[in-house]
C-alpha cells in the first residue's frame, strides 16, 4: 500500500497540472477573441472570468490585464504560475515515485513561466508563450504515461487529472449553460468554449458545422470517447479508484461507489430529453458529486484515522 503522503502529492500534482493547462487555454481563447472587439468576444471575457471564480464586470474590459493575471499573478491562488509552482513542489517531494523524464519536463515548464524574462515573453507573444506552455504540459502527460510504471502512483495521478477535469467542464458549462433565463446561444460564444475545452475539432467531425448549444452540452457531458467530456473522465476516475481500493478495507471504501454512481448517472442519463434550460440541475449535481468523490478519496486514502490501518 503506497504511503498516504504520497498518494496526496500524487494526487495534487495531477489537478495542478490539469488546472494550469485548463487556465492557460481559457486565457489564449480570452484574448483571441477580443481581436474582434465586438459584444460577443466581451461575452467570451465575461465566461472565461466567471469560470475562474472572479466576477468583476470591469476585469472583462481589460482582457489583456485580466489574461496576464490569469498566468503570471503569483498571489492568485489558481493563476498558471501558482499552479505550476504547486505541481513541481508535490513532485519534488516524491521525487523518487516518478521517473526523470516526468521530472525534468515539469521543471522546465515551471523554469519558463518563473524565470526573469516570462513577463517579456508573455507581451511579446501572449499566444505563443500560452501554446508553449500547454504543449510542454502535454509532453508531461506523455512522458509520465510511457515512463511511469502504471501503478498505484500512475493512478493517483491521473486520478487527480480527471477529477480536475471534469470539475473544470461541469464550471464551464454551469457558467454557459446553468442560467436557464439566458443560456448561451451566440454563434462567436459558443465556438469559443469549443475552444475553451479544446473540443472544437471533434465536436465539428461529430455534427459537421451544426454548431448549437444543446449539441455542446451534450458533446461535452456524454460524449463517451471525446478525453475531455465529463461522461470519459468519470469513467476514468472509477476505473482508477476501483483499482486502487483493492488495497482498502470493503467496509472502508467509498469513494469508487461515489464515482461508479456519477457514472451510471451520465452513462444511463436521458440525453434525448434533457432540455437546455434543465442542464444548470444537472450541472449542479455533477460537481456536488465530483466534490464528494474527492472528499472520500481524502478520507479513505490520506486523511484515515490509525483505527482503520492498525490491527486492534
Amino acid at each position: 500500500m503506497m504511503l498516504a503522503r504520497v498518494a496526496d502529492s500524487l494526487y495534487w500534482m495531477g489537478r495542478y497540472v490539469e488546472r494550469a493547462e485548463h487556465m492557460c487555454r481559457l486565457s489564449d481563447v480570452m484574448l483571441n477573441a477580443t481581436l474582434d472587439r465586438t459584444e460577443a468576444a466581451s461575452q467570451v471575457a465575461r465566461i472565461v472570468l466567471a469560470a475562474v471564480g472572479d466576477n468583476d464586470p470591469a476585469k472583462a474590459n481589460a482582457p489583456y490585464d485580466a489574461a496576464l493575471s490569469l498566468a503570471l499573478d503569483r498571489e492568485d491562488g489558481g493563476s498558471i504560475t501558482t499552479s505550476l509552482a504547486r505541481a513541481r513542489e508535490n513532485a519534488r517531494q516524491v521525487r523518487d515515485q516518478i521517473t526523470t523524464e516526468t521530472w525534468e519536463r515539469l521543471n522546465l515548464i515551471y523554469l519558463r513561466v518563473t524565470g526573469p524574462g516570462a513577463a517579456k515573453q508573455f507581451a511579446d507573444g501572449s499566444s505563443a508563450f500560452l501554446h508553449d506552455i500547454i504543449a510542454d504540459l502535454h509532453l508531461f502527460k506523455g512522458a509520465a504515461d510511457a515512463t511511469m510504471s502504471h501503478g498505484e502512483g500512475w493512478r493517483f495521478l491521473l486520478l487527480g487529472v480527471h477529477l480536475e477535469r471534469a470539475q473544470l467542464i461541469g464550471r464551464l458549462l454551469e457558467v454557459c449553460f446553468g442560467d436557464r433565463r439566458r443560456p448561451l446561444t451566440d454563434h462567436f460564444a459558443l465556438t469559443s468554449l469549443l475552444r475553451m475545452s479544446c473540443a472544437l475539432e471533434p465536436y465539428l467531425r461529430r455534427y459537421t458545422a451544426d454548431v448549437r448549444p444543446e449539441l455542446i452540452l451534450e458533446f461535452l457531458m456524454f460524449d463517451e470517447d471525446f478525453p475531455r467530456s465529463i461522461r470519459f473522465s468519470t469513467a476514468r476516475i472509477e476505473e482508477h479508484l476501483s483499482a486502487a481500493s483493492r488495497y482498502v478495507d470493503a467496509s472502508k471504501a467509498g469513494p469508487e461507489r461515489l464515482a461508479g454512481r456519477l457514472k451510471a448517472r451520465l452513462q444511463y442519463a436521458d440525453v434525448e430529453n434533457m432540455e437546455l434550460v434543465g442542464a444548470g440541475a444537472l450541472l449542479s449535481t455533477v460537481l456536488d458529486e465530483c466534490q464528494a468523490i474527492h472528499t472520500a478519496i481524502y478520507d479513505t486514502f490520506v486523511a484515515y484515522s490509525l483505527e482503520m490501518r492498525l490491527p486492534a
